[in-house]
Formats: structure tokens, C-alpha cells, sequence
């Protein structure tokens, strides 16, 4: 039998492991149980995140308190754990804003802040790691729960208009007139690739992650369909139309020329090293495009995803329809995204019916 396909995904899953074994190998005895007991209801990529956070936890109690500066990580107990305040949390809190953060033992420290998202992960991290002792009865104190989360602020929706788009994609199109030498080169070796790429986040409003994660085998042109891993490791087919498709098919005939890096075979899109490209590499890319065409506005690929997001649903005035197509676990996530276009939509109701008529 013909060995199965090692995804991306799976591929990051198994990084994400190997990871999280190295951090809990720092990390005291105890920390185990908990992450144990996590798999079950985690991704490999939010548990690692959680031993980063717990460990940056046990690095402030090792800095700030007395008790602890001959601590290694591995020497907390439990009953240290049971010996923490709401206070020591509070302080904890204002650490976090600005703090040096070794990764490793092998590694210098760096100076690491945490804007209110950042807080609010770090503190909710912290708040699943006692309740878990808590709840089987290995401490006899909680303060995690006398402690307000910190508030997230709703920042407005950055996102190009039409115009913006229709821009953008021309721009990579015919930018290649104004550059010349080696940047006219690399512009001609990449075009077609960062035209589809950039389409297809506009035309499907994927993730950054889901879309450097798609394999040739996840384009059905039969279908105009991707098949994408969604937050969680959950399977979604999501739909394109015309323009990404023929973008598609322009790019997948350049590709058929490459030869990829060993390991690299089934990549939907590659870097310039042949190999698949990487959430950065896709960043900079659509930085790099968006900053020709709009100085005043900072285009991320999440900023692709809620272009597509507000002309999805000016579109169609369907909220579940795009929480379905975005991957919105939760609708209300996507109505707090878009409550500013309900408010357009019922102010324009204000002058739709006429009491009199002239």
C-alpha cells in the first residue's frame, strides 16, 4: 500500500509536537497532566501557544518574586501555584505589557509587548491552566477568576473598496513597465503566481494559513472549488468563480515548469527556492503590492479577507452565509465584524418608504 500523503497540516502538526515537547521538557512535572488532558480539545497550534504563555507566567513569578529567583522552571509545585494572588495577577498583567522573553534556555532575551488581544490570550491561557487543577481538586484556590479579562477595544474593519481592487489587481498585472533589471526579472519569474495568489484571497476570502496550506490535489476546476483546513483541522470546500479560476489555470501552467524542492512536490504555491511559501512570505507579498495602490490604509491578507467579507455580504445581506464561506465558528463573531454596515442598512430604510406621495 502507497504510503499517504504527508499535508502541510500534517506536517505542522508534527513541528507543533515536536515543539511542545522541547518547552514542556523546561516546564515542572505537573504541566503534563494539563496538556494531556488538552489534546483532546485543542489544536497542536493553540497548545503550543499555551506553553509559551505558561511559561512566560512562571518567568515573571521567577523575576518579581523573591521566593522564586533561585527557581528553576521545572523546581513549581502546585502549592506554588496555590500560593499566587489576585494582586500577583494584577501585577502580572502590567509585566506583560513590556517584558524580556527568552524562547529558550538557549536563546538571548528580547523585549516582547502585548497589546490588549495579547493580554487577553496570555490571562485566558493562564485562566484554563488553573481551572484544570482547580476543577480536579490538585489546588484549593483560583484567583485567575477574581481577575476582569482584559476588554478588547473593536478596532474599524481596514478593507480595500472596489476601486482599491480593480487597482491592485492591474497594478500586478502591468507593473512590470516600470522596473527594470534583476527586479524586472524576479517580476516576470513570479507574475502569474502573485496574481492568482492574490485573486484567490480576494475571490474566496481564505486565510493566510489556508492558503499557503493548499496542495495542487485541493483544486477541483470541475467543481471551481478548494478544499481548505479550517481552524480546528476541520475540512471546508470553499468556491471560486471565473476570475480566480482563470487566474488559477494562468499560474498552474508556469508552475508545470518548476521543479520543486525535495518535500515540496504537492505545494499549490511556490517561493522562489521552489519550495512552499510561508504565512510570511504571503505577507509580504501583499504588502509589498497594496502599499503601490494605497498609502493610507495597511493591507494585510487578512485585509484581503475582509474585502471579500463586505462585498460578500453587501452582496447578498446574508450574515450566515458569510460567517459559513469565512469559517466563522460562531455568527456573532461575524456580525460584530459588519455591524457597521447593518447601521448603513437600516439607515437606508429611513428614506425608503415615503408617508406622502408628491
Amino acid at each position: 500500500m502507497a504510503n499517504k500523503r504527508l499535508t502541510y497540516h500534517d506536517q505542522t502538526d508534527m513541528n507543533n509536537i515536536l515543539r511542545l515537547r522541547e518547552v514542556l521538557s523546561e516546564l515542572p512535572p505537573f504541566a503534563k497532566d494539563y496538556f494531556r488532558a488538552a489534546e483532546a480539545t485543542t489544536s497542536t497550534k493553540t497548545r503550543i501557544s499555551y506553553a509559551y504563555d505558561i511559561r512566560v507566567f512562571l518567568n515573571f513569578l521567577r523575576e518579581n518574586n523573591p521566593v522564586y529567583k533561585n527557581y528553576e522552571l521545572k523546581d513549581f509545585t502546585l502549592s506554588d501555584l496555590d500560593h499566587v494572588t489576585a494582586q500577583d495577577l494584577i501585577e502580572y498583567m502590567e509585566y506583560l505589557k513590556l517584558y524580556q522573553n527568552g524562547r529558550s534556555a538557549s536563546q538571548s532575551a528580547s523585549l516582547t509587548t502585548n497589546g490588549e488581544r495579547g493580554l487577553k490570550r496570555k490571562m485566558s491561557s493562564l485562566r484554563s491552566f488553573y481551572a484544570f487543577y482547580f476543577k480536579h481538586e490538585m489546588l484549593s484556590t483560583n484567583p485567575t477568576v477574581l481577575i476582569d479579562m482584559p476588554k478588547i477595544h473593536e478596532k474599524t474593519i481596514v478593507r480595500l473598496d472596489a476601486g482599491e481592487v480593480a487597482a491592485l489587481l492591474e497594478y500586478i498585472e502591468n507593473c512590470g513597465s516600470t522596473l527594470k533589471g534583476q527586479a524586472l526579472t524576479y517580476y516576470k519569474k513570479t507574475r502569474e503566481r502573485d496574481l492568482a495568489l492574490i485573486t484567490l484571497l480576494l475571490g474566496t476570502g481564505i486565510r493566510v494559513s489556508e492558503c499557503v496550506g493548499l496542495d495542487l490535489e485541493d483544486v477541483d476546476f470541475r467543481e471551481n472549488r478548494i478544499k481548505v483546513v479550517r481552524k480546528g483541522g476541520n475540512e471546508a470546500y470553499v468556491y471560486f468563480g471565473p476570475e480566480v479560476e482563470q487566474a488559477l489555470k494562468n499560474y498552474l501552467e508556469i508552475r508545470a515548469g518548476i521543479a520543486p524542492a525535495p518535500g515540496h512536490e504537492h505545494a499549490l504555491f511556490y517561493s522562489a527556492q521552489r519550495k512552499r511559501m510561508n504565512v510570511r512570505s504571503v505577507e509580504n507579498l501583499v504588502e509589498k503590492y497594496a502599499s503601490a495602490v494605497t498609502t493610507t490604509k495597511h493591507i494585510t491578507p487578512h485585509k484581503l479577507r475582509s474585502t471579500y467579507g463586505t462585498a460578500l455580504y453587501r452582496e447578498t445581506g446574508d450574515i450566515y452565509l458569510v460567517a459559513d464561506v469565512l469559517g466563522h465558528k460562531n455568527v456573532d463573531t461575524t456580525r460584530r465584524h459588519y455591524a457597521a454596515m447593518d447601521d448603513d442598512r437600516r439607515r437606508s430604510a429611513a428614506s425608503a418608504v415615503h408617508l406622502r406621495k408628491d
